[in-house]
């Protein structure tokens, strides 16, 4: 299977599915997911997080909660396709950022490096820019939710407005928090809208 049909087979059940992880974990396990560039979400698999802040384990096992959650929520985004796919890329840069640093697994500046990385992926299956810019966005933006509510100073808020939707951001930033065990969802959500009234929109 090339890459131009997995790529349109995963949209497909990005775009559709209530639960797209069932058909991504299962397309996972087959030798054509071996192949470059989706060998690079293979990597997913083998990279590790923070047991204190993702106590489901792996990068991939985090990357499908977060797919279902962001099939839920699709239809509120500016562009659900953009969307789906940037919920599935949006940790692709841990698998090159995550170390180990005083004992500690961190993943530092993998929005940034997922971006790149998002953008080698997505141009090895389509020739659409405008969908490549808008998924990349997203990727590189993603982390920005917590980077304001913490007052960090990695945020670009008027780089971001000016890439993205920051509704998208907002919503994929949700997705992104409820995709652990044992979250608490109204603490999420009122993260999001303290995210939201911090770069001067209302929720």
């Amino acid at each position: 299977m090339g890459s131009s049909k997995l790529f349109a087979d995963i949209g497909k059940h990005l775009e559709n599915d209530r639960k797209p992880s069932i058909f991504l974990n299962d397309v996972f396990h087959k030798p054509e997911f071996n192949d470059y560039p989706f060998s690079i979400l293979k990597k997913l698999e083998e990279t590790k997080q923070s047991p204190k802040h993702h106590p489901e384990g792996n990068v991939w096992i985090h990357t499908l909660l977060v797919v279902d959650e962001a099939a839920l929520q699709k239809e509120k985004s500016s562009d659900p396709n953009a969307f789906m796919w940037a919920a599935l890329l949006h940790d692709i840069g841990k698998t090159v950022s995550t170390t180990i640093r005083n004992g500690r697994i961190t993943a530092y500046d993998h929005d940034k490096t997922g971006a790149v990385l998002a953008e080698k992926i997505l141009t090895e299956c389509t020739t659409d820019k405008g969908f490549i810019r808008a998924v990349c966005a997203l990727v590189r933006y993603h982390m920005h939710v917590f980077y304001v509510t913490k007052n960090l100073p990695y945020a670009d808020i008027a780089q971001m407005k000016q890439q993205c939707d920051v509704h998208d951001i907002a919503l994929l930033g949700y997705c992104d928090r409820c995709g652990r065990t044992n979250v608490k969802r109204n603490d999420e959500g009122n993260t999001i809208k303290i995210f939201l009234k911090k770069i001067g929109l209302q929720p």
